[in-house]
């Protein structure tokens, strides 16, 4: 007997926010009126934090092959608003692709950008692995040190803090990721497995920017996850050799066509106070 697939919780209701206009979005993808407005390269175990403005596009590339790479996002002039990647796992799917859209967190909750590019879109292995991952976060020296009592520098929190200071953030404003190139699943038990990076050398992850972004990516210390192991048993050079740069490109769309008839998104429009009746003073 065929396996049940059930019906998913979140339902893309025609003309809602989860149903969106793929021909656009399309054409955005594909144009090639576009200009570069910024370029560089990430180094190895390393995270650099950047601008994407509002209707420009941003492409993470495997320049050199496969590497893992850990994204947050935040709104640029209100930190407060991030990436609330548990929920874009619920709205959308446990691993994103094209038309998928990156959404913030309460109380804002609006599409902060649509993916409308990606070369390995439709991947799965032969064990049910995905790419581009929502299932897990990013590595840290905090779970490092308890599982093998050594410390280490260098992973994606560890990067990604440094990578945001210079626009006057810090360590607490880290938050869950999106592993770009990264392939999970769930075992038949329910745990979280890694399997290595499947991008080849070109591949890329387009994002369109909805609202003004601060992104900051992290190029993992774990490389392709080949030989991925952080624990008691494990050295992080074992790792150093399938580690790799990441490219990045910023965009600027220079047909203003492409864009007519598109918003950047409000905020959410629930303006309640959650049921709370304020206590008024009487004499």
């Amino acid at each position: 007997m065929a396996a049940r697939n059930p019906v998913p919780a979140y339902q893309a209701t025609r003309g809602s926010p989860l149903d969106v206009d793929r021909d656009f979005y399309s054409r955005i993808g594909a144009s090639g009126a576009r200009e570069r407005i910024d370029c560089f390269e990430i180094p190895i175990r390393s995270g650099k934090a950047f601008v994407v403005p509002r209707g420009h596009l941003c492409r993470i590339s495997t320049k050199y092959g496969p590497q893992v790479g850990d994204l947050n996002i935040w709104a640029k002039d209100n930190p407060r608003e991030r990436f609330w990647a548990s929920r874009t796992r619920q709205l959308h799917r446990s691993h994103v692709t094209t038309f998928d859209r990156l959404w913030s967190c309460l109380p804002y909750l609006r599409p902060m950008c649509t993916v409308v590019g990606d070369t390995l879109a439709g991947y799965s292995d032969d064990v049910g692995g995905r790419v581009h991952d929502l299932l897990g976060t990013r590595c840290d020296p905090y779970v490092n040190q308890m599982l093998s009592g050594k410390a280490f520098d260098f992973h994606c929190h560890s990067n990604l803090t440094r990578a945001i200071l210079p626009f006057g953030l810090a360590e607490s404003d880290v938050h869950d990721v999106l592993n770009v190139f990264q392939v999970t699943g769930l075992n038949d038990d329910g745990q979280y497995y890694m399997e290595p990076c499947p991008a080849n050398p070109g591949d890329y992850f387009e994002l369109f920017a909805e609202i003004d972004l601060l992104c900051a990516l992290s190029t993992c210390p774990g490389g392709d996850l080949s030989t991925w192991g952080w624990g008691k048993d494990s050295d992080a050079d074992d790792m150093l050799k399938c580690c790799r740069p990441l490219a990045i490109e910023v965009f600027k769309l220079t047909d203003p066509g492409l864009l007519e008839g598109w918003i950047s998104p409000e905020p959410a429009s629930y303006v309640g106070v959650h049921g709370i009746k304020m206590p008024t003073f009487e004499a």
